[in-house]
């Protein structure tokens, strides 16, 4: 930590406006320790962002906030690389998990979640379902079990926002290429898999949800007609293959069929979606033909997509801010965003069906060319003809998760 002193100290000694280079250090440090998923973290990581707004974003400012960040992620939480069980919060006996698959040298990260129900479900029946498959691939597995066992355990009870911690902190346990990150699961973790991977697709390469479906609209007369918002659009650059059984008598087969449909309306609509429904008859709600490693081999050589021509994102967690090179301080909840950047004439433009304020386009060098021209588009008006600007709340808002790929230094508002 004293060379990332002495590396700011070097970088502001010279600047008059803003923290000075000790106090960017604590702010950083509050920032890390602010929780990224309740209203009371966000607002403190909000605080933190107006104070790095006020440096001037050098290129030397940006490089050394950007190394001081990534350091700052490098240093925390791990996970025992041991075999087995662990909780997560020892002291309490909480947040049971399972470490498996190969744990020496892993080529990539699956997190595999259990089926089960109201008052049912342990993440030992994923680990023994799915293990076997995992090794094969030499890949880590972790698996988490929900903290409240009920109907939807993924999204209950602060289960989701734990299984991303969970995720970060496998990637840093590991060294995991964050390329190379994977959600599976039967049952109940099918519609984990489904929905996680739905809101969370720019951290992943793919998903394979078995015999559980995301949850189903229904009308007066019992017919399904959709599924829940925010799972559709934000599939737009994230392989799914789904299996079911044509005569679950669990999951039965209608919602996936719904799902699927919606999946080929949205990739004539939008583009992009790769997805596969995999439908066999007899199986009822047992493991795919070939057990899970014919499933996960669906799976097994994709490679995240990080820069996508087109994003489409619809909300529904306050604290999911980020979206590819999307970023909202605020998401409007199942707002429909659809954004399309063209680096050939260094254009993007973007639709939204709600209110705009707190959203913006992050730019680099993999998508467009921040050296040039940028023009951003709201709908049929023109919000922005210039050259970006870095930010070091920037840098700092988008490298917190340790993610490089997805780190930026600069944005465009779209209001």
């Amino acid at each position: 930590m004293l060379a990332l002193v002495a590396t700011l100290t070097l970088v502001f000694a010279t600047q008059d406006k803003g923290p000075s280079a000790e106090q960017q250090k604590a702010l950083l440090e509050a920032y890390f320790a602010a929780s990224a998923t309740t209203p009371q973290g966000l607002a403190e990581r909000k605080r933190v962002l107006a104070e790095f707004a006020l440096v001037p974003a050098t290129p030397a400012a940006v490089a050394a906030t950007q190394k001081a960040v990534q350091k700052l992620w490098e240093k925390g939480r791990e996970l025992d690389k041991s075999n087995g069980q662990a909780f997560f919060w020892e002291q309490e006996k909480k947040g049971l998990y399972i470490v498996g698959g190969n744990v020496k040298k892993p080529k990539a990260l699956a997190i595999c979640m259990h089926g089960g129900g109201a008052g049912s479900g342990d993440a030992w029946s994923a680990q023994g379902g799915y293990d076997p498959a995992l090794k094969g691939l030499d890949w880590l597995a972790i698996y988490p079990e929900v903290l409240e066992k009920t109907e939807h355990g993924w999204t209950d009870a602060g289960t989701e926002e734990w299984v991303l911690e969970l995720l970060e902190c496998a990637r840093r346990t590991w060294k995991i290429d964050a390329n190379k990150v994977f959600l599976c699961g039967h049952s109940m973790g099918g519609y984990g898999s489904w929905t996680l991977g739905a809101h969370h697709a720019d951290q992943l390469a793919a998903v394979a949800p078995s015999a559980g479906a995301p949850t189903p609209y229904m009308n007066r007369e019992g017919k399904f007609t959709g599924v829940s918002a925010g799972i559709i659009p934000n599939l737009r650059n994230l392989p799914i293959r789904i299996y079911q059984s044509d005569d679950d008598p669990q999951v039965p087969p209608e919602a996936n069929r719904v799902a699927a449909q919606q999946l080929k309306e949205a990739k004539e609509r939008w583009g992009g979606f790769d997805y596969e429904y995999w439908e066999v008859p007899g199986r009822q709600h047992t493991e795919p033909p070939g057990g899970y490693e014919a499933h996960l081999a669906k799976i097994a050589k994709l490679t995240r997509t990080t820069h996508p021509d087109t994003v489409v994102w619809q909300p529904t967690l306050a604290w999911k801010q980020q979206s590819y090179w999307l970023y909202w301080d605020e998401p409007v909840k199942e707002a429909l965003v659809v954004a399309k950047a063209d680096k050939k004439t260094n254009t993007v433009h973007v639709t939204c069906d709600k209110s705009t304020r707190g959203l913006y386009v992050l730019v680099d060098e993999k998508l467009l060319d921040p050296k040039k021209e940028l023009v951003v588009f709201l709908g049929d008006k023109e919000l922005f003809r210039g050259l970006p600007q870095p930010s070091l709340g920037v840098v700092v808002a988008t490298g917190a998760r340790g993610d490089t790929e997805l780190a930026y230094s600069a944005r465009i508002p779209l209001f």
